[in-house]
């Protein structure tokens, strides 16, 4: 049976207030003098902070929302559930700018209606910079001051006009390869910048890149959230293969290839 329709005012207080405390979990041993990595099963990194995070969120989003399918990168018992509307959270996106503090590391929460990220949110707690959509479903980026029951001074976010003879792009900082500079290659790019884990979404939305093509592995929990910011900015994120929009509540949630970009770049072939 699918749950109705969230009360989109409380869900984004909810998950707004969740990902601010997430942030500060993960702030208090990202700023410590030492913290264990460990290994997963598939030898990616995780960290005491993707547990603690997980843990805080998990709890106030089940306590919140218990009717709503909730799933998880670190709870794999969470991957075996399917539906086409439900939580999916990604507590700390870019472990590996994390270990190697270089701030590029986000939280991410999203909600995901009939395949579509339609609500979610985005902190990037070591640069200060907190995305997230509205009750309405608009983007918006708050200024601070990350008070946690009160939302502050924000600003909407709008993707940008290209300019398809000088584009912006954004690129992985860690997961770049040769097909994605080929791929780059096909446009006129007037400039380039790397950033790390779901904020190369955020800087689509906020008008700062025009296009980042991702040709290589991801999760729906890397990308709902950030997928979700763009689209409450007028952005969208197609598969690379054939230009469809990305759906969620795939089978073992794995993402194919993907551009996200603001409507209005000549987009080429793959």
């Amino acid at each position: 049976m699918e749950p109705k329709t969230l009360n989109y005012e409380e869900l984004t207080r909810v998950i707004r207030k969740l990902a601010l405390e997430a942030g500060d979990v993960i702030m208090d041993i990202y700023n410590s003098d030492d913290f264990d990595v460990k290994s997963k099963s598939d030898d990616s990194p995780v960290t005491a902070a993707d547990e603690a995070a997980d843990a805080l969120i998990s709890a106030g989003l089940r306590a919140a929302f218990p009717d709503v399918t909730l799933v998880t990168e670190e709870q794999a018992a969470s991957h075996s559930e399917r539906a086409d509307t439900f939580l999916i959270v990604d507590p700390l996106d870019g472990t590996k700018e994390f270990i190697h503090r270089r701030g590029d590391f986000t939280v991410n929460i999203a909600y995901v209606e009939n395949g579509v990220p339609t609500r979610g949110v985005v902190y990037a707690p070591a640069k200060e910079r907190l995305f997230f959509t509205d009750s309405v479903g608009n983007t918006v980026e708050e200024t601070g001051p990350f008070l946690k029951d009160t939302i502050g001074q924000t600003k909407p976010l709008k993707v940008s006009q290209p300019e398809n003879t000088a584009l912006m792009v954004v690129a992985s900082k860690s997961h770049r390869d040769q097909a994605t500079d080929d791929y780059i290659a096909k446009y006129n790019v007037k400039d380039m910048t790397s950033a790390g884990s779901s904020l190369k979404f955020c800087l689509v939305a906020t008008g700062e890149a025009d296009i980042y093509p991702r040709l290589g592995r991801t999760m729906e929990w890397d990308t709902a959230a950030g997928h979700a910011v763009l689209n409450g900015a007028g952005g969208r994120v197609i598969r690379f293969d054939d230009h469809t929009p990305l759906a969620y509540g795939k089978d073992g949630y794995a993402n194919p290839f993907f551009i996200a970009y603001a409507p209005g770049v000549d987009l080429k072939p793959a």
